[in-house]
């Protein structure tokens, strides 16, 4: 998908999502407003999409589907790239849906959409836990480092695609090793001792993906990555070249099971990566925010489920192929999307076709979602100090420049072993603790019946006792449960038979604590540098900044709450 935005569709005056071209009136009460002095803007009538090719008639409902596109993408290339949604996978994830994902990502909309600001600046309401938005800001960051590089993958299977029999089909290239197996020769017996097919990697598939496009055999551990490989070093390069001038000028261009299930919602919604927020930032005032997170959501989960039969048809044609079960057959992680698809696909008519178009699919759904992600980093930090804004191109270059350098790593010969470090460690338990901070800030210290008035101020009515209760007590409860529970069920690290060392699991959790330890570092930099008493400095640092007037007149009122009154208001007519 590539979205094309031009970027005075940003301004105030129209939406990123408009209801309507007619300019809305001015609200009763806007706390923060992006751009207000910008010049009038086009209508929602310049924004146009293409879809694999397709064009798409631009419409009022720009919005909804940028924010559908986001969350498929992140989806269904995670979805390919991770989970297979067993049962035991699918309760608990539509579990966290309902209790935790669409709450907090209707949660987002609105306080993106409200506040007009990014991740970081968004959190004028409440002072004190800005630190969440650099959390999340730097989590974002961490995933591009190693998501850019699967997209660089994409790429370089892309390229190797255009040949008259694809190089991943046979035993006789260089990479190959001795032992080989051709695959029309397989069958049951070759694998022995209870292996799994999944975990055979002596197919030509899984040869050229892990010796042909990896070269893992030349690494003996983390400890041991080599150089960069050139080819995935230019491949990488054009990935971050298309990225910098998609972003420059703003969005212009493109669009364990507990834990896993509740890691995936938050991961394929975007829930916490500061996107939601950023992207929310550009609506109309009066936008529909609320449609839009029930519609994405559902939209994003349905398709995801849907596309599972694909996955699993896939899965059972090999399966018979190799006369094994599918269970044998099923793998998580990159096996599946760039071992046992390729050879799938190997095996149809005209597959150098079906290979070209795979991947190619696959680089756009990537490139779009790293777009978010990275558009979460700018926007968050550019809203914050005024110089970055001032140079956005600079900074953007300043970006993607800092994610290719830091990406070199995960394309070494044993960059696979950094890779992994880094999809466990950087948005894993740390993420779910950045959105669990962000429900307790909006919902505790904020207040969920100002949040509630905000909404009422945005669309005409106040969100339902479900959202209110979920706000308040579900998903926070939930979510503090999910990230005492990894914690404490964290095993070390393995890719395949490879055991990481202790030390390779002591950065891990050094790169998740990196983020988190924003959070409470910040609330006592700001209570430090506050002045007053300590009642005072407490008052200013979780009362909204535009309401700080009243602050030194001793009107708090966060300090008037009263156990009643904080429960009670829960129950009032919406």
């Amino acid at each position: 998908m590539i979205v094309a935005l031009t970027h005075q569709d940003f301004s105030t005056g129209d939406s990123f999502c408009g209801m309507n071209s007619q300019e809305d009136p001015q609200p009763s009460k806007v706390m923060y407003s992006r751009k207000e002095h910008a010049a009038p803007a086009p209508s929602c009538c310049n924004v146009k999409m293409l879809y694999l090719g397709l064009a798409v008639k631009p419409s009022t409902y720009s919005t909804l589907m940028a924010l559908s596109i986001t969350a498929l993408e992140r989806g269904m290339l995670l979805q390919c790239l991770i989970i297979l949604f067993p049962g035991a996978f699918l309760i608990p994830y539509i579990l966290f849906l309902i209790i935790a994902g669409m709450p907090l990502f209707y949660m987002e909309l609105a306080l993106g959409q409200y506040n007009r600001e990014g991740a970081a600046t968004v959190w004028k309401i409440c002072p004190v836990f800005k630190g969440v938005g650099y959390a999340v800001i730097l989590i974002a960051l961490y995933v591009g480092f190693y998501y850019n590089v699967i997209i660089a993958w994409s790429l370089y299977y892309l390229f190797s695609s255009f040949t008259f029999e694809l190089p991943w089909t046979n035993c006789d290239n260089s990479w190959n090793s001795p032992n080989c197996t051709d695959p029309k020769l397989f069958n049951a017996s070759v694998l022995g001792n209870g292996t799994k097919y999944s975990k055979y990697k002596l197919t030509p598939a899984a040869e050229f993906y892990e010796r042909g496009v990896l070269h893992l055999h030349e690494s003996r551990g983390i400890h041991d990555l080599g150089l960069p490989r050139w080819q995935l070093s230019l491949c990488l390069l054009v990935v971050v070249i298309i990225l910098f001038f998609s972003l420059w000028k703003g969005v212009k261009t493109s669009g364990k099971v507990w834990i896993d299930a509740a890691t995936q919602i938050f991961y394929s919604l975007g829930a916490g990566f500061g996107v939601l927020i950023a992207f929310a930032s550009y609506n109309k005032f009066d936008n529909n925010c609320y449609r839009d997170a029930l519609l994405t959501s559902t939209i994003n989960c349905v398709t995801s489920f849907i596309s599972g039969f694909a996955i699993f048809s896939i899965l059972g044609y090999m399966a018979h192929e190799h006369n094994v079960k599918i269970e044998d057959v099923a793998t998580e992680g990159a096996g599946l999307v760039f071992i046992l698809y390729p050879e799938a696909i190997s095996t149809l008519s005209g597959s150098t076709f079906w290979a070209v178009v795979f991947f190619i699919m696959l680089l756009t759904l990537g490139i779009d979602s790293s777009m978010g992600g990275m558009e979460a980093v700018i926007t968050g930090l550019a809203d914050d100090f005024q110089i970055l804004k001032q140079h956005r191109k600079l900074f953007t270059f300043g970006v993607s420049f800092g994610t290719f350098l830091l990406a070199l790593f995960c394309i070494t010969n044993g960059g696979i072993y950094v890779l992994t470090l880094l999809d466990t460690f950087a948005a894993g338990t740390s993420i779910l603790f950045a959105v669990l901070m962000e429900a307790i800030g909006v919902s505790w210290f904020y207040g969920v019946d100002r949040f509630s008035e905000d909404i009422q101020q945005m669309m005409g009515f106040k969100p339902g006792l479900y959202w209110r209760l979920c706000w308040k007590f579900v998903s926070p409860a939930f979510l503090l449960f999910v990230v005492i529970v990894s914690i404490i069920n964290f095993k070390p690290l393995t890719y395949d038979d490879y055991t990481f060392p202790l030390w390779a699991n002591r950065i891990g959790w050094g790169i998740a604590l990196s983020s988190m330890i924003l959070v409470p570092a910040y609330i006592i930099y700001k209570f430090m540098n506050v002045r007053g008493t300590f009642k005072e400095r407490l008052a200013y640092c979780i009362t909204p900044e535009n309401e700080h007037q009243l602050v030194a007149q001793g009107n708090v009122r966060q300090f008037k709450w009263i156990p009643l009154q904080v429960c009670g208001s829960l129950f009032l007519p919406a």
